[in-house]
C-alpha cells in the first residue's frame, strides 16, 4: 500500500492499544470519544449530504452510507461483547463478515437516519454500563478468534473509541472542498 492509500485507508493512523492498565483518569479521553461519536457523525452525515453519502470515501472503500450503518453493527457488536465479558470467564466472541454485512439490502433501503438514531441510543446505554465498571471489570477479557487476541474491557475502549474516529474521519473525505 502506497503512502496515499495508507493516508486514505488509516487518515488518524493505525489504532494503539494499552498494553498497561489506563486507570480511571487514563479512560476519560475515550469515554468522552464514545459519547461525543454520535452527534459527530450526524453532523457530518449531514454535512456530506444525501448523494455524496451515496459515493466510496476512496478507490474500492465503502460508501458514506455503509459507513454509518457499519458503525451500528459494529458498536452493537463490541457492546454485546462487553455483556459477555461481563458475565462469563474470558468468552469467544462470534466475529462476522462486516464486508458481506455492509451488502445487505437493508444497507441500501434504510436512511441512515436510522443507525444515526441507534448509535446515539446504543452509546448512551453503553456509556452506562461503562461508567458503573470498577476496576476488576475493566481488566476482564473475551477472546476473538479471528485474530487470536484476548483483549481487555479497557482496550476494547480504546479500540472502539480510535474505531469511531477512524470511520468518522473517512466520512468526513466526502464533505464537499472548495
Amino acid at each position: 500500500m502506497n503512502p496515499s492509500e495508507d493516508s486514505l485507508r488509516y487518515p488518524i493512523g493505525r489504532p494503539t492499544l494499552p498494553t498497561a492498565p489506563l486507570g480511571p483518569s487514563g479512560r476519560v479521553p475515550y469515554l468522552q470519544q464514545l459519547a461525543d461519536l454520535p452527534a459527530q457523525l450526524a453532523a457530518a452525515a449531514q454535512a456530506v449530504g444525501g448523494v455524496r453519502l451515496e459515493q466510496p470515501y476512496r478507490p474500492g472503500g465503502w460508501s458514506g452510507r455503509q459507513l454509518i450503518h457499519h458503525l451500528a453493527d459494529s458498536h452493537m457488536n463490541c457492546y454485546f461483547r462487553y455483556r459477555l465479558a461481563l458475565t462469563e470467564d474470558n468468552p469467544t466472541i462470534r466475529p462476522y463478515d462486516e464486508k458481506a454485512w455492509a451488502e445487505l439490502p437493508d444497507v441500501a433501503a434504510t436512511p441512515v437516519t436510522m443507525s444515526l438514531a441507534l448509535l446515539g441510543a446504543l452509546h448512551t446505554r453503553w456509556l452506562v454500563l461503562l461508567h458503573h465498571l470498577d476496576e476488576a471489570q475493566w481488566q476482564r477479557t473475551f477472546y476473538h478468534p479471528f485474530y487470536q487476541t484476548t483483549s481487555t474491557l479497557e482496550q476494547a475502549l480504546v479500540q472502539y473509541a480510535w474505531h469511531g474516529r477512524h470511520h468518522l474521519a473517512h466520512l468526513e473525505l466526502l464533505l464537499p472542498r472548495g
